[in-house]
């Protein structure tokens, strides 16, 4: 359709089906997102002109459980949420990419730049773009040019993965216009991995891409990081009377890369002295006995930090397993019992709710113990969100009470620190 039938169709309801159920977007907040896709279709149109355009989607992702596993090869809880990068496109014939995100410079992406990756392009959203043509090429699937504008309200710097969502975003646009929507969007996931990890020069995991892609709640297990085992969980958060909360308290990111680096490398550290390249190829029972045969040199040579580190591994992997158990059964309780747990022994074990390089400042403690005292009584849970040390802290908090929350947050973190969310049960589609 052209412009003019996208705009009267999302501006008559024509989507709202779409938004409220697939997306997850509360009823309230439609007619705002009705103005926010037709925005983007009249900035399409001052940009790319008319033509044979589509409507598209991809939400944003939370961590839920398996905090710093996916490293050592063990298992994580995500799910997608309803904040989301959409995107207007229509297909253009000479094989050129050119995608205008709000905000930001075009980016303009000749075929030839699918060849190889290009150092240069490091840390584009040029190079995101290129790696997933050629992940849609290795895999025998075809891909063409287009021209697209994208707007996005998923948080950057706050553990949703707006890059997720760009790069998944690219795969659903080529999979649509010239692969007739047959690309799985777990395939798509892991195309984006890969284009991220080879295309944009960074070594990441595949939970992001996957909860983006997928959509509702998934559990991923990387045993075998070649082959993760994904599932997708039927589990209504809404329905069982919750909402997620993220609460950014605005914490510097600067300098941090020390303390997420060491987290692995600790965690990898305990794994070699019982024989192993990873945790997940070990167990607590190793530990131990090795602790018990040779617990000073071990104190010593690793420092205590790193065997807490350990310790949280084992305990958060079977804790994921339990939490995913309890949402396949609907348990509610069991999963919050896991969410509580989860949050205690990131605090204690793992360390990585403040970063001793500058201790004064512990927006995470602060948010936990006010969440902690707002929610006692009312059965709502709370624990870090995401790689931690900084950024934001997760609640699931009874519906009735979110705006209260929302409130008592804002207030000291400031206003819009708080985000009221949903678990969106679609994961990367396209919508008209």
């Amino acid at each position: 359709m052209n412009i003019t039938a996208l705009k009267n169709t999302i501006l008559s309801g024509g989507i709202d089906s779409a938004l409220t159920e697939g997306l997850s977007v509360p009823a309230e907040s439609v007619p705002a997102q009705r103005e926010r896709y037709a925005s983007a279709a009249d900035a399409f149109l001052a940009k790319y002109g008319d033509g044979d355009v589509s409507l598209y989607s991809v939400g944003g992702r939370s961590e839920i459980s398996g905090n710093h596993t996916d490293h050592n090869h063990g298992r994580v809880i995500a799910a997608s949420v309803n904040l989301d990068i959409l995107a207007v496109a229509k297909p253009v014939p000479g094989g050129v990419i050119r995608i205008q995100s709000e905000g930001f410079p075009e980016d303009v992406v000749e075929p030839s730049a699918v060849d190889a990756p290009d150092k240069s392009k490091f840390f584009t959203s040029a190079a995101l773009i290129a790696g997933m043509e050629k992940a849609f090429l290795a895999a025998g699937y075809e891909v063409g040019g287009f021209d697209a504008y994208t707007t996005s309200n998923v948080l950057k710097g706050s553990g949703i993965s707006s890059s997720a969502a760009f790069e998944v975003m690219v795969g659903n646009i080529l999979n649509h216009l010239y692969n007739g929507g047959k690309v799985s969007n777990v395939e798509i996931a892991k195309m984006a991995q890969f284009s991220e990890n080879v295309y944009f020069g960074k070594p990441c995991g595949l939970m992001d891409q996957t909860a983006c892609a997928v959509g509702g709640f998934i559990t991923i297990d990387f045993a075998d990081p070649a082959a993760p085992v994904i599932e997708k969980l039927d589990f209504d958060l809404a329905a069982a009377g919750y909402r997620l909360c993220i609460v950014n308290t605005g914490g510097n990111h600067a300098d941090l890369n020390a303390d997420y680096a060491s987290v692995p490398a600790e965690m990898k550290a305990v794994a070699k002295e019982l024989g192993v390249s990873v945790l997940r190829e070990t167990s607590r029972e190793a530990l131990d006995a090795l602790l018990a045969k040779h617990g000073k040199y071990l104190r010593t040579y690793l420092g205590d930090r790193a065997i807490l580190r350990a310790y949280h591994f084992f305990a958060e992997n079977d804790r994921v397993a339990a939490q995913a158990d309890a949402l396949r059964k609907g348990d509610i309780e069991g999963f919050k019992a896991g969410v509580t747990a989860s949050g205690n022994s990131s605090f204690k074990y793992l360390q990585n709710v403040y970063t001793t390089v500058n201790i004064a400042e512990q927006g995470l403690s602060l948010a936990l113990c006010m969440t902690e005292e707002f929610l006692r009584g009312t059965g709502g849970v709370c624990r870090v969100h995401g790689g931690g040390f900084a950024g934001t802290i997760q609640a699931f908090v009874p519906s009735g009470l979110t705006a209260a929350y929302a409130e008592k947050m804002n207030a000291v973190f400031g206003e819009g620190a708080c985000h009221i969310l949903s678990v969106r049960r679609d994961g990367a589609c396209r919508i008209l």
